[in-house]
């Protein structure tokens, strides 16, 4: 079982102006990476889902990557 990265790292709460660690949990067409793959808990799951839909709205990370 892989570690939570965010529980590894310290990281109290998943800030959605951090791009750089948003990135590493989308895949190449700029989808959130599902649990399985990433190993985060369902709590930091939905943070970071949410994060990322803030990220986007604001125009911070893109929609689609073709």
């Amino acid at each position: 079982m892989k570690q939570d990265y965010f529980s590894a790292n310290n990281i109290k709460y998943i800030d959605y102006k951090d791009i750089e660690i948003l990135k590493k949990f989308l895949n190449s067409s700029g989808k959130i990476m599902n649990r399985k793959r990433t190993g985060v808990t369902s709590k930091n799951q939905r943070a970071l889902a949410s994060a990322v839909k803030h990220a986007r709205f604001l125009g911070l990370l893109p929609f689609v990557v073709k």
